[in-house]
């Protein structure tokens, strides 16, 4: 009587085959550790120019409808400052500025006041604002507008920041000709 024996693997060739699955496991789980760092820091960085697009439009949606751009004497025609001040179109005098690393707003009845309310984000910084208005001056014959410079950075992570530099334009709706 003849005896078959049924082959299987060996230990080696278990020990072989458990330590390459290994290999190839350390450098899947490394890929997907680098895929799910870049993603935070894409989601941190959107957030922050989401934010700060939104506070843009904001302010630009306000002061196209306002008048009275820099009634407040804090800009001239054709000079930069860091504050802008007009009327809203409910007759409340609302004033921009950068005010420690954040774009802020006031909005008075009674009269002008300093920016107080934070409108940025604490992931952004802003570094520079700059407010350039054009034919403020009633009768100058120029329709008003002011153009905005914003820059800065956002934070994409612990420790990690993208810088920006963002500008915009805003023209009166109303005439001032």
């Amino acid at each position: 009587m003849t005896k078959t024996f049924s082959r299987g693997y060996t230990l080696i060739e278990l020990i072989v085959a458990i330590g390459l699955f290994a290999v190839v496991m350390t450098l899947a789980s490394g890929a997907y550790l680098i895929m799910i760092g870049v993603n935070r820091e894409t989601e941190g960085l959107a957030t922050g120019i989401d934010n700060l697009s939104f506070v843009l439009e904001s302010m630009t949606t306000a002061m196209r409808t306002g008048t009275g751009y820099c009634s407040a004497g804090d800009c001239s025609s054709g000079s930069s400052g860091s504050t802008f001040s007009f009327v809203d179109q409910q007759g409340r005098y609302v004033r921009y500025g950068l005010v420690g690393g954040t774009i802020e707003s006031c909005t008075s009845t009674t009269g002008f006041c300093a920016p107080t309310t934070a409108l940025t984000a604490p992931a952004v910084t802003i570094t520079g604002l700059t407010f350039l208005p054009k034919g403020v001056a009633k009768g100058d014959g120029y329709q008003p507008y002011v153009t905005i410079t914003v820059s800065g950075t956002v934070s994409t992570g612990p420790g990690k920041t993208a810088p920006f530099t963002v500008e915009s334009s805003v023209v009166a709706r109303g005439t001032d000709i």
